[in-house]
């Protein structure tokens, strides 16, 4: 007889985040979520009735398992990123409740960055919004691979097909434009629970999935075992012991791809090529590892490798540059301005570098480029050239979010200042750069 332990070891796992425009009921729609699905424990339920029943409230109001912070359940408004967990039989769950108002855009980009899916809630009354043209541009901006537009309120529509239907209709029409790979429309009231763990009996023209039955199902991103093999070197490991006088290793976490003994590989920035002598994993040597694991590569060349270095295929490295072009989430409440002087952390390299350039500031409710902006300040996005001052061995952001992703860090006192993405903006841009087919444009995780 299996334990549920076992049971839940053999489920995957997927991380989303859910979005929407203030009041659109994004937090009653989690709570739903966690309060169907028999995630929330007791206490927290005589907790959250009791806050109700404190506010006039006749029935528990399901918003609160979310909105954790003080300043929320005064406003009634998400204002950080609540990371919940949870599970049933078929997979387990890591959800983002990110925040609604424009200010806190880089609380999204927070979520959504390591989100395989993303839930933007619309209200039916209401339509799609600024806001919910703002969430789409970012899941985009992100590379989520999978996008759910929660049609929210439709008991305050009467239930009305038309209503969801042009709702439907505008995001996905606007999603695509984006290059967002995949869209899925379901119509809910979160409030009384229809459409999001158990069908509802008021929406029979609908056929479709619900909430649940959808993040149970959908694909998690594809095999990372075929992406670009790449490997960070995170610490190097010489015992220098009676057992082991000679050993050098190379630890780290395997970022994407697979890597094979005997395979020739290449170490960048410095470009060295050698052959992988041994690798070892738990202690114990293997003969192939892939993403994620975290394992020790030994190198049958004595060469100069430390922490930060990348070590990939010979056949498959990436351009090394000490100029990158990229767009960036400036996070910080300082700006970001031409000419500051900065730390740039790629995977497990830091270096220092310059702000040389910030030909433009996105405005996210129309996609329109404002040139020449001078800086940016917390929660702008714009584009920006930055100058290393040694070579990186960056990938672009629209091929892998792990390797082609970095920070800027003040140096003087460690501050993030910027999430950046190299290459280009959207993944229609890159699409049309490229000209890829469809199967080519599978967005790498």
């Amino acid at each position: 007889m299996t334990t549920t332990a076992e049971q839940l070891s053999a489920t995957t796992l997927l991380r989303f985040a859910t979005a929407g425009s203030v009041d659109d009921g994004k937090s009653t729609l989690v709570g739903r979520l966690l309060h169907d699905s028999k995630s929330v424990l007791t206490d927290q339920l005589e907790a959250v009735a009791l806050a109700s029943t404190n506010r006039g409230q006749e029935t528990p109001d399901l918003a609160l398992l979310t909105d954790g912070l003080r300043a929320e359940r005064e406003q009634g408004i998400t204002i950080d990123v609540a990371y919940r967990y949870f599970a049933t039989p078929r997979r387990r769950f890591i959800l983002a409740d990110t925040p609604g108002h424009v200010q806190y855009t880089r609380n999204m980009v927070t979520g959504a960055s390591t989100a395989e899916l993303a839930v933007v809630l619309v209200d039916a009354r209401n339509g799609v919004v600024e806001q919910t043209r703002r969430h789409a541009a970012v899941a985009a901006l992100l590379r989520v691979p999978h996008v759910v537009l929660a049609v929210n309120k439709m008991d305050l529509v009467d239930y009305a097909e038309p209503v969801f239907a042009a709702i439907a209709e505008e995001f996905t029409a606007y999603a695509a434009s984006l290059g967002v790979p995949e869209i899925t429309a379901i119509p809910i009231s979160a409030l009384a629970g229809d459409n999001v763990v158990e069908p509802s009996a008021h929406m029979d023209w609908y056929g479709g999935p619900t909430v649940l039955e959808h993040l149970e199902t959908v694909p998690v991103s594809h095999d990372l075992t075929a992406c670009h093999a790449r490997f960070p070197v995170q610490y190097v490991i010489r015992p220098q012991t009676a057992e082991h006088p000679d050993y050098r290793g190379y630890a780290g976490q395997i970022a994407a791809g697979v890597f094979r003994v005997g395979e020739t590989v290449s170490v960048l920035p410095s470009g060295r090529t050698t052959t992988i002598e041994g690798i070892d994993a738990l202690g114990e040597s293997v003969d192939i590892a892939w993403a994620p694991q975290s394992v020790t590569i030994r190198l049958a060349d004595d060469i100069d490798v430390s922490r930060g270095d990348l070590i990939a295929p010979a056949s498959d490295t990436p351009a090394t540059t000490q100029d990158v072009e990229a767009t960036v989430c400036h996070v910080a409440d300082q700006p970001l301005t031409v000419g500051q002087r900065v730390l740039l952390k790629h995977t497990t390299r830091t270096v220092k570098a310059v702000v040389k350039d910030i030909p433009s500031r996105l405005t996210l409710d129309d996609l329109s480029q404002h040139p020449a902006p001078g800086q940016l300040v917390a929660n702008d996005i714009g584009r920006v050239v930055v100058r290393t001052a040694e070579p990186l061995a960056l990938d672009a952001y629209v091929d892998s979010r792990r390797t082609g992703s970095f920070l800027l860090i003040d140096p003087a006192d460690g501050t993030t200042l910027s999430a950046g993405m190299a290459g280009v903006s959207f993944a229609a841009e890159a699409d049309a750069d490229a000209d890829t087919s469809a199967e080519d444009a599978e967005w790498d995780f």
